[in-house]
């Protein structure tokens, strides 16, 4: 169940669909960046500069520790500002996935736009909270690594899941369906957390993490139905 859904979103994510999403999403992040590194820049010549003018030295040193304060920034921010700018096109890629791999199947509903940007918005913060780990424990060895996977596994894995099941159930329904099969939706986090550890692959952790789920919530679903009746 989970290899199989982690093998069909590997190959989900170079879908056409995909890719525009994965596009739009590292776009509207790249110009995020370079807006605020214009805007710094701006604020440093306009209001610190004439300040310090003839110190060629100290000029040099502060714009050198600008640039290198964005690009250290950006290589931290990048996955989480990307998953909240991919978070915004989950939907289009959950329905591309439905459509093309479920045609016969009733398709699931879009959230409305508020819970949508709270959802992208919730997506973004994991992600940071999982970078923020990561960061903690680079120096840590042994069980700071397995504490990493662990913890990402479970909240990775819990909120990807309850993106692809509230397409088709109400909330209360998939706090339940979550707690039956909590230990897929784990192990199907942890694969996500491993996908997130890989640099610039995890700039597709969104995608990846929301079609795996499509998958393995279809999958439970399908399971569910033909279980006989109690």
């Amino acid at each position: 169940m989970v290899i199989d859904s982690a093998r069909r979103a590997f190959k989900g994510i170079f879908a056409q669909r995909s890719r525009w999403v994965v596009l739009k999403s590292v776009g509207l992040t790249i110009l995020l960046f370079l807006g605020i590194w214009l805007g710094l820049q701006n604020l440093v010549s306009v209001y610190l500069l004439p300040f310090i003018d003839g110190w060629v030295w100290l000029t040099s040193v502060i714009l050198w520790v600008l640039g290198a304060g964005v690009i250290v920034a950006g290589g931290f921010l990048l996955g989480p500002v990307t998953a909240i700018f991919a978070g915004l096109f989950l939907d289009e890629v959950a329905e591309h996935i439905e459509s093309a791999h479920y045609p016969e199947e009733v398709p699931g509903t879009a959230m409305a736009t508020v819970p949508s940007l709270f959802l992208a918005i919730k997506f973004g913060l994991f992600v940071l909270l999982a970078n923020l780990i990561a960061l903690l424990l680079v120096w840590v060895a042994g069980f700071g690594v397995i504490i990493f996977f662990l913890v990402n596994g479970f909240l990775l894995g819990r909120e990807y899941f309850q993106f692809a099941a509230m397409r088709f159930l109400p909330e209360s329904d998939v706090v339940a369906l979550r707690r039956k099969f909590s230990f897929e939706i784990f192990l199907s986090g942890l694969v996500i957390a491993a996908f997130m550890s890989v640099p610039f692959l995890n700039l597709l952790t969104p995608v990846f993490a929301a079609i795996m789920m499509v998958h393995l919530y279809k999958t439970i679903s399908h399971q569910q139905l033909e279980l006989p009746a109690q």
